[in-house]
């Protein structure tokens, strides 16, 4: 049996496994899809050892940027973004070979172009500095879409911290997109701090969570009457890039 999985920390939550498992089953496919949670990165040898079967991984928080290192290779999509969520397994006898991807770019930017449709000059906020918010700056630049980096701990020019976020920023940047775990079950009572009172109906609120599905984030955002909009579909997009990756 072919077997997938994803890996991260604190992965309970994770919608991967049912949606896998419901494709497998339309395909008629002898296959299984399971969370493989790692206290440290430094774990993925040996799972790829222990689980001959495994074809092909999901990779999400913590790791999306620590995992380049145990590849043998990366595509240039990944490389400039410098985040990878999906790995090809390739073996040959006892030798596995891993390939780094990013489908998070492909479903980041499939699902946020009606959001933003006829919206001309955005600029954007993108709040948190993991590998998610990599795919998103890489995204952004490719549509020619300025932005800031908001970080808790701002070490490059191109961040600022929340405290920075001022009304005029908010006025001017009106795409804001969450890239932090904040949000996520179980802790769905967490949310960024920013200036939720200075939204507006011309701005646009995107969160990749998915977990809720209406994270306290895009809540917050819909009750000052912004346009929201959750992870779900980013996340099914970025599933099915990775299926075709798989099954080359």
């Amino acid at each position: 049996m072919e077997l997938y999985g994803l890996i991260g920390k604190e992965i309970n939550h994770s919608s991967s496994p049912e949606f896998f498992k419901k494709k497998f089953a339309r395909l008629g496919l002898r296959a299984d899809y399971r969370l493989f949670p790692l206290e440290n990165i430094d774990q993925l040898p040996g799972l790829i050892v222990t689980q001959p079967d495994l074809k092909g991984l999901n990779v999400t928080i913590p790791y999306k940027r620590l995992v380049s290192r145990f590849l043998q290779e990366i595509t240039s999509t990944a490389l400039y973004s410098g985040s990878v969520n999906t790995i090809q397994i390739r073996r040959d006898r006892k030798i596995s070979r891993l390939i780094g991807y990013n489908t998070d770019i492909f479903g980041f930017e499939k699902s946020l172009l009606p959001f933003i449709k006829g919206r001309k000059n955005l600029k954007a906020l993108i709040l948190g500095d993991g590998g998610s918010s990599r795919s998103v700056s890489y995204v952004l630049r490719k549509l020619g879409i300025i932005f800031i980096h908001v970080s808790r701990t701002p070490q490059k020019v191109s961040q600022i911290s929340y405290q920075w976020i001022t009304p005029d920023i908010m006025a001017g940047y009106h795409l804001i997109i969450n890239t932090t775990p904040l949000g996520m079950s179980p802790h769905v009572e967490t949310l960024p701090d920013i200036p939720y009172s200075l939204l507006t109906p011309d701005h646009l609120i995107f969160d990749v969570v998915y977990n809720p599905m209406e994270t306290a984030f895009l809540r917050r955002a819909r009750e000052q009457g912004a346009q929201i909009k959750g992870g779900l579909e980013m996340l099914e997009f970025q599933a099915e890039a990775s299926w075709k990756i798989w099954k080359k």
